[in-house]
């Protein structure tokens, strides 16, 4: 990724909503086609370090976009004309995503935390530019 990261958004959000994740999520993104058994398999997942096996990050990832999609843009889709992130930590199934919106002219600037483990980041620097 690029050698220089954004300031990250002052002050209070200006919007802040809670996604929950289903316990079964993982196993129901494998359907997207990635088998990666870090996704499924405890003891693959704690060969690889976690405590039990995590969520995809293309799912996170997806899953913040939505609640961008849903909070500010009115669900409207078509208006979203670019998104960029960081990762920066894992979600587990059956955690809670706390996604964190300050709004600015044509973008959103977006984090993403674990709210069951102290909003532990999970992405980072992430900007939603729309029309």
């Amino acid at each position: 990724g690029p050698s220089t990261r954004p300031e990250p958004p002052t002050g209070a959000p200006d919007r802040t909503v809670e996604r929950p994740i289903r316990a079964d999520q993982a196993l129901l993104y494998r359907l997207s086609g990635d088998w990666n058994p870090l996704h499924a398999d405890p003891e693959f997942a704690k060969l690889a370090g976690f405590d039990r096996p995590i969520l995809h990050g293309l799912c996170t990832y997806g899953m913040t976009l939505k609640a961008v999609v849903d909070t500010v843009l009115g669900g409207d889709v078509t208006r979203v004309r670019s998104c960029a992130t960081r990762f920066a930590g894992v979600v587990y199934p059956g955690e809670t995503l706390r996604v964190r919106m300050w709004e600015e002219d044509g973008r959103v600037r977006v984090t993403a935390g674990a709210a069951e483990r102290d909003d532990a980041p999970v992405l980072t620097d992430t900007v939603v530019e729309h029309t």
